[in-house]
C-alpha cells in the first residue's frame, strides 16, 4: 500500500484563469501522471460551499462577500477542476476529491479521514496559491505529524516574491521542496 500522496489543491477553472501561467498545467500534469506511474493516490482539493453558503460568516475576510449569495451556474461551472488536470473518476481506483470550506485542504473537509483511512504518512503538495493553500495546508499536516514533500513549481502565487520566500525560506523547515522533474527523476 503506498504511504505518499499527491495534493492537487485548488487547481479549480476561476482559479487557474487568475495566474496566468502557461507552463503551470503541464507540469502539473507530469506530476499526476508520475503519481499515477507509482500507484501513488491523487486527492484533489477544492473549495466549494453548500447552496446559500452557510459555512461563511460575513466577517471572513476571504470569503466573506460570498456570505449567503447563492451561486449561478456560470460560477458552479467556474469552480470545477480544471479541465486539462481532470481526475480519474474510476470508482474503484480513481483519485479522490475532497470539497475544504476554508484556506487549508483541512478545514471544514474529510481529508484527515481519507488520509488515515488510506494509510498515508506522507504528502506532496501542489496548488495555487502558494501564499494560501500550500501554505495553509502545509502548516497544518506538519502539526498532524504527516511527511512532506512542495513541488515548487507545482505551486503559484500572484507575488512572484512570496512565493520565492516561501519555497527558498519557509517550507524547508517543514517539508523537502523539489521541483516536479527532480521528484519524476
Amino acid at each position: 500500500m503506498a504511504t505518499t500522496a499527491l495534493l492537487v489543491m485548488d487547481v479549480q477553472r476561476a482559479v487557474v484563469e487568475r495566474y496566468p501561467d502557461p507552463g503551470y498545467l503541464p507540469r502539473l500534469r507530469t506530476a499526476i501522471d508520475t503519481a499515477h506511474a507509482r500507484g501513488l493516490p491523487v486527492i484533489y482539493v477544492v473549495v466549494g460551499f453548500r447552496p446559500g453558503r452557510p459555512e461563511i460568516s460575513p466577517r471572513n475576510r476571504m470569503f466573506g462577500r460570498l456570505a449567503g449569495a447563492h451561486e449561478s451556474p456560470a460560477e458552479a461551472a467556474s469552480m470545477r477542476i480544471h479541465p486539462d488536470i481532470q481526475p480519474d473518476t474510476d470508482p474503484v481506483a480513481g483519485d479522490i476529491v475532497v470539497t475544504k470550506r476554508r484556506v487549508s485542504a483541512f478545514a471544514g473537509s474529510d481529508l484527515e479521514m481519507v488520509l488515515r483511512a488510506g494509510g498515508i504518512e506522507h504528502l506532496v503538495l501542489t496548488g495555487i496559491a502558494t501564499g494560501g493553500v500550500v501554505l495553509s495546508t502545509l502548516r497544518q499536516a506538519a502539526d498532524l505529524d504527516f511527511g512532506l514533500t512542495v513541488l515548487a513549481d507545482g505551486c503559484l502565487d500572484d507575488d512572484p516574491e512570496v512565493h520565492r520566500v516561501l519555497v527558498e525560506k519557509v517550507f524547508p523547515r517543514q517539508a523537502e521542496v523539489l521541483t516536479i522533474a527532480e521528484w519524476a527523476a
